[in-house]
C-alpha cells in the first residue's frame, strides 16, 4: 500500500474513531435506559441482562474470527460490512416490540460490531507505520473509550428523558452511514502478508462455551437445576474440547502456548477482572438510582459523572505511565481504587448516603481509568512482532467475556436477593453480596497486577517469544519446502 499523506492518516484515524465512539456509546448508554426499557417491555432481571450480554457474549465469540477475516479478504472490506450490519442492528433495535426481539436484534448489532473495533485498530496499526505516530494514533483510540465512557451515561439520560429509550439506538444512524461514506472514500484496502487459516472448529467451541456458561448463570435464578446442569455441562465440555484441539492446529484461533507467559495469563485474568466489575458496577448503579432512588434517566447519569470524569481523565495519565515505567504501577493503583470502592459499597453501604456514594463513584473511575491501558501492554508483553496482533486480540475477548460474566454474575446474585419484592425494599441487602464479589475483582486486578509484573515474570515473557518465534520459523520453512 503507497504511503499515505498526513492529512489522509488523520481521516483514517478519525474514521475509525466514529466506529469505536458508536459501539462504545452504545453501551455505556444503554445502561441508562435500562430502568425505562425494563417498565416498557415489561422485562425481568434476567431480561434486562440479556439486552446487554447478548451483545457482549456475540462480540466476544467473533472479534478474533472478524480480525483474522479481515487480516485475510481485505481489511476495508469486513470494515464495511460491519458497519452495514452494525447500522441496520441498531435500526432493528429501535423499532424491536418486544424484548425477545430487542435481544436477537442486539446480537446482529453485535455482529457488526465484532468487525469494527480489531479491524479499526489493524488498519490504524498498518496506516500509521512511524512507530511514533503509530504510539499518538492509538493513544487518541483510547482517549475516545473514556470520552464514551464520560458522555454515554449523560446523552443516554438526555434522549431517554426527552425522546425515549428508542431514541439511543438512532444515534448510530447518521454516524454510521457517515463513517460509512466516509470509509468508501478514504481508507485504503489492506490485507496481512500471511493470513492465518480458519479455525471453524475452535471458533464453535469459543461460541459453545461462552454462550452456554452465560444462559446458565443468567437462568440460574429462576430456571432451576434441571433446567441450567446441561447448559453448565455443554460448557465444560467446550472447554476440554478447546484445551485438547487447539494445540494440535498449526494456527490454532486461541494458541494455548501464550498462556506460557507469566504476563500473558495475568492480563487476560486482569481483563476479565476488570470489565467484570464494570459491568457488574454499571448494572447495579444504574438498577439503584433510578428504580431505588427514584431518579429519571437524566438524574441518574448525572449521578455517574463522579465515575465517569475520573475514567476520562486518568486512562491518558496511564498510558503515559506505562509508556515510561512499564505497566505495574498503573495496575497497582487501578486494583487498589477499586477494591477500595467495592468495600465502600459491600461493607459500609455506600448507596445510602450521597456523601459516600459519591466517594465510591470516584474511587471506581480511578481504578477503571487506570486498569485499560496497561492490559494490551501487558498482554502483548515480550510477544513477536507477528503474535502480538493476535495476542491483543485475546485481550480484547477478555474484556468482553468480563464484561458479559459481570452483567450475568452479579444481575444473578441480585436477582435471587431480591426475589419477588420490590428493588426499593430489598435492594440494599439483595446488591450486597454483589459488591463483595465486585471487591474480589478488584482485588484480583492488585495481586495479579503484582505478580505478573516482576522480573520473573518479564522472563517468562522472553522464553515464550523465543519459543513461538522458533516455531515460527520451522513452520516457514516447512512451507516453503
Amino acid at each position: 500500500m503507497p504511503e499515505l499523506s498526513h492529512r489522509r492518516r488523520m481521516l483514517v484515524l478519525a474514521i475509525c474513531c466514529m466506529s469505536l465512539l458508536i459501539v462504545s456509546l452504545d453501551v455505556t448508554a444503554l445502561n441508562v435506559a435500562l430502568p425505562s426499557m425494563q417498565h416498557e417491555l415489561h422485562a425481568s432481571t434476567a431480561g434486562l441482562q440479556w439486552t446487554i450480554d447478548a451483545y457482549t457474549l456475540v462480540l466476544a465469540s467473533l472479534l478474533m474470527l472478524a480480525g483474522s477475516t479481515a487480516d485475510r479478504i481485505g481489511r476495508r472490506r469486513v470494515f464495511l460490512s460491519g458497519l452495514v450490519i452494525f447500522v441496520i442492528g441498531s435500526l432493528l433495535c429501535s423499532l424491536a416490540p418486544n424484548l425477545d426481539s430487542l435481544v436477537a436484534f442486539r446480537m446482529v448489532q453485535a455482529v457488526g460490531g465484532s468487525m469494527l473495533n480489531p479491524v479499526a485498530m489493524s488498519i490504524i496499526t498498518n496506516t500509521f507505520t512511524d512507530p511514533r505516530e503509530r504510539a499518538r494514533a492509538i493513544g487518541v483510540w483510547g482517549a475516545v473509550v473514556g470520552i464514551s465512557m464520560a458522555a454515554g451515561p449523560l446523552i443516554g439520560g438526555l434522549l431517554v428523558e426527552s425522546v425515549g429509550w428508542r431514541s439511543i439506538f438512532w444515534v448510530n444512524l447518521p454516524v454510521g452511514l457517515a463513517a460509512l461514506l466516509l470509509t468508501l472514500r478514504y481508507v485504503p484496502e489492506s490485507r496481512a502478508p500471511r493470513a492465518r487459516r480458519p479455525d471453524p472448529v475452535g471458533q464453535l467451541l469459543v461460541i459453545t462455551l461462552f454462550g452456554s456458561l452465560t444462559y446458565a448463570i443468567i437462568e440460574a435464578p429462576t430456571a432451576g437445576l434441571t433446567t441450567v446442569l446441561p447448559f453448565a455441562v455443554l460448557a465444560l465440555a467446550a472447554l476440554v474440547g478447546l484445551l485438547r484441539y487447539e494445540p494440535r492446529r498449526a494456527e490454532p484461533l486461541i494458541d494455548l502456548r501464550f498462556f506460557r507467559s507469566v504476563p500473558f495469563s495475568g492480563a487476560t485474568v486482569i481483563a476479565i477482572s476488570a470489565f467484570a466489575s464494570l459491568g457488574g458496577f454499571l448494572f447495579l448503579s444504574t438498577l439503584y438510582l433510578q428504580n431505588v432512588r427514584g431518579l429519571d434517566a437524566l438524574h441518574a447519569g448525572l449521578w455517574m459523572l463522579p465515575m465517569a470524569v475520573p475514567m476520562f481523565l486518568c486512562a491518558p495519565l496511564s498510558g503515559r505511565l506505562v509508556g515510561t515505567r512499564g505497566p505495574r504501577l498503573s495496575l497497582l493503583v487501578a486494583g487498589l481504587a477499586m477494591t477500595a470502592s467495592g468495600v465502600l459499597f459491600a461493607a459500609f453501604e455506600a448507596e445510602t448516603s450521597n456523601v459516600t456514594l459519591f466517594v465510591g463513584y470516584v474511587m471506581f473511575g480511578v481504578g477503571f481509568g487506570f486498569v485499560n491501558a496497561p492490559i494490551t501492554n501487558t498482554a502483548v508483553s515480550g510477544m513477536p512482532r507477528a503474535q502480538a496482533g493476535v495476542a491483543a486480540a485475546v485481550a480484547s475477548t477478555s474484556r468482553q467475556l468480563g464484561q458479559t460474566l459481570g452483567v450475568a454474575v452479579i444481575g444473578a446474585v441480585l436477582a435471587s436477593g431480591v426475589g419477588s419484592s420490590s428493588y426499593r425494599d430489598t435492594f440494599v441487602s439483595a446488591a450486597r453480596p454483589g459488591w463483595w464479589i465486585l471487591t474480589a475483582c478488584g482485588l484480583a486486578v492488585l495481586v495479579f497486577g503484582a505478580l505478573t509484573s516482576g522480573p520473573w515474570a518479564r522472563r517468562s515473557a522472553e522464553r515464550t517469544a523465543e519459543q513461538l518465534a522458533a516455531t515460527d520459523v520451522r513452520e516457514a520453512a516447512r512451507v516453503v519446502a
